[in-house]
Formats: C-alpha cells, structure tokens, sequence
C-alpha cells in the first residue's frame, strides 16, 4: 500500500502498511472522512512523522487521541494551529515549561517547532470524528502507533520518553529502557496536572540526558 509518510518512515512502518489490519483500517478511515467530519485534515494525519523523520528523531511524547474540536488538531500530540485557543492541557504543558526552564509563555500553541527538532509528538490514534473523543480508537490505529513505538526502541538508542498520564505508561511496556530515558508523571490536563504533572521538570531531565549522550538539547 503507497502510504504518503516521510520517506525514512516509510521504509522502516512498510511491513504494517502491507499488513491486513492496516488495510482495514485504511478502508474504514476513508469511509469516515466521506461520511462526515474527522480531524486531522487529511493531508495532517502523519504530520508528526513527516516533521520529524526516523532518523532525527530524539524524544517521543505519547497522547492519545488527536482533539476533536473544530480546528484544533494538525496531526501532533497535543498541539493546535496558530490563531487557535490553547487548550488546558498545553497551557498546563507550557506553564510547567515556564516553572522548570525559566521560558515565557509562547504566543501559540503550534508545535511544529519542537517536532522538527526531533521531537516526534505521537497519539496512539491518529483521527477521531468532529465532537466524538474515542471514536476511532480500536480500529488499528494502536497497533499501527506500538509498532512505531517498538521499531523506534528497538533501532534507536538514547531516547527520551515523555509518558505522561495512564494511558501513556502503559506503552513504556514496549521500551527498552535499559538503552532509553523514560519520564512518567500524570497528565497536563486539569483533573489531573496537581498530582505529578506540575513540578515534573521533565524539559530539563530531557534536556541533561540529551546533553550527557552528547546530543543537541531541545528548544522547548
């Protein structure tokens, strides 16, 4: 199946893409976003991979489902277009970046920039139907986004892991954590940020690992 990823990504995911659970998945996603609306906008759905490819990348932050709200997902965990509201949990993300590094606040949410330093921004589901969180969760799209996960541990070293929240720890499973770095605390979003996400300093452990292994640190 011609999958239109990043050139070194394509390469190393060309088995699940062949493979029949992708396929079905590939038929249900198109049969989705003709039958209504689903977001990322599809040119976006692999934006995070095409930003960051296989070879640059050096830390992994896991979400889960890409926001539902009208213009907010573009295809990176967590982050949302220019000239679109903030939503909590990135304003949560950004105020622990202000506290552990000292950064002001930027003035949008885009993170486009973290990504093309390296900085893969993966959900596990990578569509989702306008207004219905969840809705394309057991499909395929997580057995598509472990295999990344697994193929990035096992061909990588040196990796930091940002798990934050539950559902992000439970894929620490699929790291070698004896050749990566892995972070976890709760999640940035509001019913949760005041126990263990605030105070993380995750950017700055991030940033001594990278630095100790002799890699560019990242920009937050």
């Amino acid at each position: 199946m011609d999958v239109k990823i990043e050139k070194s990504w394509k390469s190393k995911l060309q088995v699940e893409f062949e493979a029949e659970y992708f396929k079905n998945l590939t038929v249900f996603v198109k049969s989705e976003y003709q039958g209504g609306k689903v977001f990322p906008p599809p040119k976006n759905i692999f934006s995070a991979f095409d930003l960051s490819p296989f070879e640059n990348t050096r830390v992994v932050i896991l979400g889960q489902d890409p926001y539902h709200g009208d213009g907010q997902a573009h295809g990176l965990c967590f982050s949302v277009q220019e000239g679109t509201r903030m939503p909590p949990s990135l304003q949560n993300i950004f105020k622990e970046i202000k506290d552990d590094l000292g950064i002001g606040l930027p003035e949008h949410g885009c993170l486009n920039r973290w990504a093309e330093q390296g900085v893969l921004l993966l959900n596990a589901t990578l569509t989702v139907r306008a207004h219905e969180a969840g809705s394309h969760q057991n499909k395929g799209w997580e057995q598509f986004t472990d295999a990344v996960i697994q193929v990035l541990s096992k061909e990588k070293e040196n990796l930091v892991f940002l798990l934050w929240g539950a559902y992000a720890q439970r894929k620490g499973e699929l790291i070698d954590q004896s050749k990566h770095f892995v972070l976890s605390s709760a999640h940035p979003s509001p019913f949760a940020a005041h126990r263990g996400f605030f105070g993380n300093k995750h950017f700055s452990k991030a940033n001594a690992y990278l630095r100790e292994k002799g890699l560019k640190e990242i920009e937050w």
